[in-house]
C-alpha cells in the first residue's frame, strides 16, 4: 500500500512510519521540517496547498496526525498554536483530497480519547460515552482541551470528500519505549523515586501499546464498514494508582513518592506543563474495534508495562555500543 502520514514525524508518527515501513509499504511522511529518515520525507507547511498534494493521487490511505504537542503550559500563544495546528492541517488535507482525481480510499485522522468527559463510574465507548465540558467544576484547561477535540473533528465532518472514507481515531495514550515519549517520561519518574499515585490516583489512565495501536490502524484501513469516531484504547483501562503500581513493577522499583494535587501543581509549572495530563480521568474503551473482532495483543497494562520495559533497556543497551 501508499500511505501518506502528515505529521509523521513526531513520536507517534514515527512508530506508525516505522512500523509500516518495515512491512514493505510504500511510506511518505509530510514535515513542516524535512529530515532525513528510512522513507521517503516530503515538505508541506500544514496551511496550503501545495506540490505535497500529488502524493495523495492514488494513495491508499492517509493518516493525519498532524497537530502541535498539547505537553505544555496553555498560554494564549500555545492555545492558539495547539488549535490551529489542529484544525489547519486537517482542513487542508481535506481540501487535497477533495482536489485529487484518483484520492485515498480512507483518510485516518488524529482526534483524541480527551473528547470524553471526566468520569469514574463507567467507562466511555462510542455508542454510549460522554462527551466532556459540562462537568461541574471542571478547569479552564480541561474544557479547553474538550474544545479542541470538538473543532478537531468538526473539521474533518466538515471536509467534503465523497470518494474517501473518513475516521476520527479517538485514541488513547500511545505507549512506546522511544526517548522522549509519554512512558519514557513515566518511567524517568518512575526510576527517579517519584512513581507514585498522582492526586488521588483514582483517576483512570487509558493507554494503547504501540503494536496494538499500528494493528488498529491495518485494521481501519481494512474494514470499509468504520467510518466516524472510533476509539483506540486497550480495553482495560485501571486507575492512576495501580497504573504505576504495576509501572513500578515492571522497571524494577520497590517505592515511588505519591504526589498531592499542589505539588502536582508546581510540578507542572516547572516542567511547563498541565497538571490536566495527570489528573483528568480518561477511562475509555473501543468499543466499535473489539464489536468487529479485532483482538488487543497487549489488553493488560501489566504485560505491557513489562515488554516496554524490557525492550526500553534494550533500546539504551544498543545505543551505548
Amino acid at each position: 500500500m501508499k500511505i501518506v502520514i502528515p505529521g509523521g514525524t513526531g513520536q507517534v508518527g514515527t512508530v506508525v512510519a516505522r512500523a509500516m515501513h518495515a512491512d514493505g509499504h510504500d511510506v511518505v511522511v509530510l514535515s513542516r521540517k524535512p529530515d532525513s529518515a528510512p522513507w521517503r520525507v516530503v515538505h508541506w507547511d500544514a496551511v496550503t496547498l501545495g506540490d505535497w498534494c500529488m502524493e495523495l493521487e492514488g494513495a491508499d490511505a492517509v493518516i493525519n496526525l498532524a497537530g502541535r504537542t498539547v505537553n505544555c503550559r496553555y498560554t494564549p500563544e500555545h492555545r492558539r498554536e495547539i488549535v490551529d495546528s489542529r484544525v489547519l492541517s486537517t482542513t487542508v488535507v481535506g481540501k487535497a483530497i477533495a482536489a485529487a482525481k484518483n484520492p485515498p480510499r480512507v483518510w485516518l485522522q488524529a482526534a483524541t480519547a480527551t473528547i470524553y468527559a471526566h468520569r469514574f463510574d463507567a467507562p466511555n465507548d462510542e455508542a454510549t460515552g460522554i462527551i466532556g465540558g459540562d462537568e461541574p467544576n471542571a478547569p479552564d484547561t480541561w474544557r479547553f482541551s474538550i474544545d479542541v477535540a470538538k473543532a478537531w473533528e468538526k473539521a474533518l465532518n466538515e471536509a467534503d470528500t465523497p470518494k474517501t472514507r473518513k475516521v476520527a481515531m479517538r485514541s488513547a495514550m500511545t505507549m512506546s519505549p522511544d526517548p522522549g515519549g509519554i512512558f519514557d517520561t513515566l518511567l524517568t519518574l518512575v526510576r527517579k523515586g517519584l512513581g507514585g499515585r498522582a492526586g488521588s490516583g483514582k483517576q483512570y489512565i487509558s493507554w494503547v501499546h504501540e503494536n496494538d495501536f499500528v494493528r488498529a490502524l491495518y485494521w481501519i484501513i481494512e474494514h470499509d464498514d468504520l467510518a466516524g469516531p472510533v476509539n483506540i484504547a486497550a480495553p482495560n483501562p485501571l486507575p492512576n494508582a495501580e497504573f504505576m503500581r504495576l509501572l513500578r513493577k515492571a522497571a524494577g522499583v520497590p517505592i515511588g513518592l505519591p504526589a498531592a494535587n499542589w505539588m502536582l501543581e508546581i510540578g507542572a509549572r516547572l516542567m511547563k506543563s498541565e497538571t490536566e495530563l495527570i489528573l483528568k480521568s480518561r477511562r475509555v474503551i473501543s468499543g466499535r474495534l473489539t464489536a468487529q473482532g479485532f483482538k488487543f495483543q497487549f489488553p493488560n497494562w501489566a504485560d505491557a508495562a513489562q515488554e516496554l520495559c524490557l525492550r526500553g533497556s534494550e533500546m539504551r543497551g544498543n545505543a551505548r555500543t
